[in-house]
């Protein structure tokens, strides 16, 4: 069974920063692209920033030049850092594979991460 792990969500004030991580193992991490996903009670999930098997990145135009998508090969996690925090930016985040090419769209992705709480004031 495939296993995503998230961590790093918490709370902070406007304009702060957070680091997310997505731990998966050796087999599923280089077989698929990832990307995070962001869903606020009562709206739709929407793609934050995915990133390709080679590592190039795309962002929502709501985060470009705030957030950065990356992935660490040696432990198997994707990351995402969040700079400069918006209220706006309060939501669960999710991290999320599939066996295509990268894609923002939801239902593209066929593995899912419990999600991890980002709240900030």
């Amino acid at each position: 069974q495939v296993q995503l792990v998230e961590s790093g969500g918490g709370s902070v004030e406007a304009g702060g920063s957070l680091r997310l991580s997505c731990a998966t193992n050796a087999a599923v991490f280089s077989d698929n692209c990832f990307a995070w996903f962001r869903q606020i009670p009562g709206r739709e999930r929407e793609g934050v920033a995915a990133l390709d098997k080679s590592g190039s990145p795309t962002y929502t135009y709501a985060v470009a030049g705030r957030f950065t998508i990356s992935k660490d090969n040696v432990k198997n996690t994707l990351y995402l850092q969040m700079n400069s925090l918006k209220p706006e930016d309060t939501a669960m985040y999710y991290c999320a594979g599939r066996e295509g090419g990268v894609a923002l769209a939801p239902a593209l992705y066929k593995y899912w991460g419990q999600g991890t709480q980002v709240t900030v004031s």
